[in-house]
């Protein structure tokens, strides 16, 4: 599991007003949620804090978050929950962290990094992607931050399934282990198929006497 190091200071005032005040400051409004303590409004750099998402970048990791300075400075150990963004300029709005325990299982779901391309995509191949996440139940210290999967060897119609990823053994997978995550597809078989549903909804439209819904064409008005 990655691990990070993050300040942060109480913050003392609240509204959207006042977060626009801080975020002109160069500031972050924040919020800590812990299962057995009430939240604590914090206020972090936003250019270090940005600095360090760029350091994640899809990946799980366990933040080591410091609040206060000196002799009163606690640390709890926190995961992001949730990260509000600017639409338009891009930049960091509000944060939600969520406190963990070392200790006590939990449930993540682990961002799964596809590595290398495929021999079947170079000889024409579809790579069709069935998950890009798993979902796993263990301690936090015991997840990866991500999961690697190498699927330079795939041929076309060659796949991975779940149960052919390396998983941690203190880690329990949750849902089907015979789920795919990526398969390489023969593309005159994705076209097979396709035609073929596209025969099925011109019968059934026959049979129900409806028209087929057509493409690139005003409606009449």
């Amino acid at each position: 599991m990655l691990q990070l190091e993050i300040n942060a200071d109480i913050r003392t005032t609240h509204g959207k007003g006042a977060a626009r005040v801080l975020r002109s400051k160069g500031l972050t409004p924040a919020v800590l949620y812990g299962a057995k303590s009430a939240p604590v409004s914090l206020e972090l750099e936003t250019k270090t804090f940005s600095k360090t998402l760029l350091g994640i970048n899809r990946r799980n990791a366990l933040i080591n978050l410091g609040i206060g300075e000196g002799e009163k400075k606690s640390t709890r150990h926190v995961i992001i929950k949730e990260l509000q963004t600017d639409p338009l300029k891009d930049g960091l709005l509000h944060a939600d962290f969520c406190e963990v325990s070392l200790e006590e299982p939990m449930v993540l779901s682990v961002h799964i990094e596809l590595r290398g391309k495929a021999k079947g995509v170079d000889l024409g191949g579809i790579l069709q992607l069935g998950m890009d996440r798993v979902r796993m139940r263990g301690k936090i210290l015991d997840f990866p931050d991500s999961l690697p999967v190498d699927i330079s060897g795939l041929a076309i119609e060659d796949g991975i399934s779940l149960n052919d990823i390396d998983i941690p053994a203190n880690l329990e997978v949750l849902g089907d282990e015979n789920s795919m995550v990526v398969f390489i597809a023969d593309p005159t078989k994705v076209k097979a198929v396709g035609e073929e549903e596209a025969e099925e909804a011109e019968v059934a439209a026959a049979e129900t006497g409806e028209p087929e819904a057509e493409t690139g064409t005003e409606a009449t008005k």
